[in-house]
């Protein structure tokens, strides 16, 4: 299935698996590249040195197009779009937009720019910046979202813009993909499908919380970080909703020290990042200081498998998923899916 996302970035399938925080690791981004998807590498928690070992590993392991997740105001962001550009990544994806620097940069190395958004005017700044494509997210995605369902964002900035959207939040089979294109986008974007499949390096037992999961069992709190988080309700969840002011803002602290330890940087690094995204938002001083507990408590789940003491970002999609695939399994599935959708409907059968 050929679109303008597979011509640009050089992929057989319409489909971008995420880049997720401890998920996105160098076993799930090559297994979904070698299923002719576009694999995307996190590269938020991990330093600089260890982004350039994860994708010289990935690219051990397949010789398909994949791209990395940057944050746009991150201090060493420079740093990173360096190593991409030395290391030859064929996509560079952004939480947050990229400055219209940066995506010259990336622009004149070769590299394509796909930064995520949450609204149409976002979309449309990106892309008057020279942004090569843009992942739309509606409210149904997980981890950090707005309030606009998929269906109604989507058709919005594929009206607004003239490069490539590609549709997230809500996508888990082949009759979403078909109804993305519908819209007019060159594809989806899956980051819970992804993270629940046999490749993904997250421990069984966070797996099968996932699976037991229903629609209801998903919540969207700013307990966590100050802004709306999408992930399962837990007994954790619960009890950050009714931590009070100053036991939140220590915990935050002791967060804050050892996502400092894991990630290399400095603590005037981390205040600089800190009041970046202060000025992007309108988040207080002390929200700001909260968003340090986004990290670990995700690493917590993660990596850890600590349902307990972590929180499981994720999309609505959780509660409608009942199985472990590989990536191989889950795209092929998908495509065949969506030709099954495609001859029904041409063939007038609905």
């Amino acid at each position: 299935m050929e679109t303008a996302l597979t011509r640009l970035v050089g992929v057989r399938h319409p489909i971008v698996q995420t880049g997720m925080g401890w998920v996105a690791g160098p076993r799930l981004v090559s297994a979904t590249a070698n299923a002719g998807a576009l694999g995307i590498l996190a590269s938020a928690t991990m330093t600089p040195d260890r982004l350039r070992q994860a994708i010289r590993e990935v690219k051990s392991r397949t010789a398909r197009p994949f791209g990395v997740n940057l944050r746009a105001d991150a201090s060493d962001a420079a740093d990173r779009v360096r190593i991409l550009v030395e290391e030859g990544v064929r996509v560079a994806s952004f939480a947050l937009a990229p400055s219209r620097e940066l995506i010259a940069e990336l622009k004149e190395a070769g590299v394509v720019v796909v930064p995520t958004v949450g609204a149409r005017r976002h979309a449309e700044k990106v892309a008057a910046w020279g942004a090569d494509a843009v992942v739309v997210q509606g409210a149904e995605g997980g981890g950090h979202t707005g309030e606009v369902a998929t269906t109604v964002l989507v058709p919005q900035v594929v009206d607004a813009v003239g490069i490539p959207v590609v549709a997230a939040g809500g996508f888990f089979d082949g009759r979403g993909l078909v109804a993305a294109l519908a819209y007019g986008a060159a594809g989806v974007a899956m980051g819970t499908r992804f993270l629940l499949t046999s490749d993904s390096t997250v421990p069984d037992a966070v797996k099968a919380r996932y699976l037991a999961a229903t629609v209801g069992d998903v919540t969207v709190t700013r307990a966590v970080d100050g802004l709306p988080h999408r992930m399962l309700r837990t007994d954790l969840v619960g009890s950050l909703e009714r931590a009070g002011p100053v036991r939140a803002l220590l915990e935050a602290l002791c967060h804050a020290a050892g996502f400092r330890r894991l990630s290399g940087l400095t603590w005037r690094q981390m205040m600089r990042d800190g009041l970046a995204l202060k000025r992007g938002t309108d988040l207080s001083f002390g929200q700001v200081l909260l968003a340090a507990n986004t990290p670990m408590l995700l690493k917590a789940a993660m990596v850890d498998g600590r349902t307990d003491l972590g929180v499981m970002a994720c999309g609505q999609v959780a509660g409608v998923i009942d199985d472990l695939p590989s990536c191989a399994e889950l795209v092929e599935r998908i495509m065949t899916e969506a030709g099954d959708v495609v001859a029904a409907l041409s063939g007038g059968r609905v």
